[in-house]
């Protein structure tokens, strides 16, 4: 059984909620709250698993409220829905911890596979969310030549990190650090988009091991789930917006 915390300052979209889930046999709505204040109190005295949070609330908003949830260890997992499909909400929600956004206005089926999605452990991005994330990253402006790397560094890398600020050169090389040869490639494909069994597909390997190798790559990198991972990944600039990843990953082993 799925347990949900509702938390929106509108009792009739908290009641729309309520009904909804009310009619799926594995999901039990335990507890409302109208502010991210009591949600956070909620969820420490309920520690359901799943949050369906509002963002524009009095008081302590949703994002504020999700990030207390994330910085108090409380396994909940929030899924943010809201009526305003804006860029800087999905990012900040995201940021704060956030393991989904989806709009108010989605249909209560996908609504219920997002849930269960969600307490499973993976993640939920709506379409337009997906699409507005990667179009700001791929907007970011490029830098100027005095953010080079260091002429000792070396020459080989790829086109795609060229130029980038000394700052996500870093980041992206303590990533690959952190990462064995084939967690990088996990990863990768993680960043594009790719569900486990895709990933599996295009690496030749078994959904299981596939599996293995996120859950490695979240503990490495501190990171609650493929969300966050998508995140860092084109935050560090590993992975340029638009560019798939690398084609000698997709051969099978000889």
């Amino acid at each position: 059984m799925i347990s949900v915390l509702l938390v929106d300052d509108h009792a009739l979209i908290r009641m729309g909620f309520r009904l909804v889930l009310e009619g799926e046999t594995d999901i039990e709505v335990v507890g409302e709250a109208a502010d991210g204040t009591t949600a956070v109190a909620m969820c420490s005295a309920l520690r359901p698993d799943v949050v369906l949070m509002d963002i524009r609330m009095p008081g302590h908003d949703g994002i504020e409220a999700t990030r207390d949830i994330v910085a108090a260890g409380l396994p909940c997992r929030v899924l943010i829905l809201t009526t305003f499909d804006l860029d800087d909400y999905v990012y900040a929600g995201l940021r704060a911890g956030a393991s989904g956004f989806l709009l108010k206005d989605t249909q209560p089926a996908s609504l219920v596979a997002a849930i269960h999605t969600i307490a499973a452990g993976d993640s939920v991005l709506a379409p337009t969310a997906t699409t507005r994330l990667v179009r700001k990253f791929a907007a970011s402006p490029s830098p100027s030549p005095s953010h080079e790397p260091d002429p000792g560094a070396p020459s080989s890398q790829p086109a795609a990190q060229r130029g980038q600020p000394a700052a996500q050169l870093r980041q992206a090389a303590q990533l690959r650090q952190a990462l064995t040869g084939r967690e990088q490639d996990v990863f990768s494909h993680i960043a594009a988009g790719m569900s486990n069994s895709e990933i599996a597909a295009s690496l030749f390997l078994s959904e299981g091991t596939v599996k293995i190798h996120v859950g490695r790559i979240l503990a490495k990198l501190g990171l609650r789930d493929r969300v966050q991972a998508v995140v860092l990944a084109y935050e560090s600039r590993l992975i340029t917006p638009g560019t798939p990843p690398p084609d000698g990953s997709s051969k099978p082993p000889r």
